[in-house]
């Protein structure tokens, strides 16, 4: 089953991911983690080593650019927490990849996640409820991780939206037509 937990930095996404792993493990599962996380600077490696000591004894994967392959490559069995699609399309773009590109890669990695027997809870920002980026750069890469984040969660079994810790279930727009609202 695929997860997609989406929302704003310091929503909670990573704190629930984890949680979710401990119970995983309580219950006899194993926990792997699939990070894309490149450690590009002192704070970045900080944050890096705080994700680390939150998820003792959990085994990494860190590839911030193959993702498809780093999912054919994790545990099938285990509960595979992927942080973050926010990074990844952003290390993709930083490498010169094409918008068309990254939609075949995304694509490739939902197969990936539909054809693993065990769970995967993606992780990815909402980064378009903001302020308008000033830069084209910034323009670009807030619509293309809109893509993005919409390709995944249309395949998603369950889509949450998290804001200050609090968790909003997401249901796809084609259930409300109009005049079918629920109230």
């Amino acid at each position: 089953m695929l997860t997609l937990l989406i929302g704003g930095a310091r929503s909670g996404k990573s704190a629930l991911s984890v949680r979710w792993g401990r119970a995983h493990e309580l219950a006899g599962g194993a926990v792997q983690i699939l990070a894309t996380a490149p450690t590009s600077d002192p704070s970045m490696a900080g944050r890096i080593e705080r994700h680390r000591l939150e998820r003792p004894g959990w085994p990494t994967i860190e590839e911030p650019h193959d993702l498809p392959a780093a999912l054919v490559e994790a545990n099938e069995e285990a509960l595979l927490i992927v942080d973050c699609l926010t990074l990844w399309v952003s290390n993709l773009m930083q490498r010169g990849d094409s918008e068309d590109e990254i939609l075949d890669a995304s694509s490739r990695s939902v197969a990936a996640v539909h054809a693993r027997p065990g769970d995967t809870v993606v992780i990815t920002n909402e980064v378009g409820l903001g302020i308008h980026p000033r830069s084209e750069l910034g323009r670009d890469y807030r619509d293309l991780l809109g893509r993005v984040n919409c390709l995944f969660a249309a395949a998603s079994e369950r889509a949450l939206f998290l804001v200050a810790g609090r968790v909003l279930q997401l249901h796809d727009a084609d259930q409300f037509q109009p005049g079918n609202e629920r109230r």
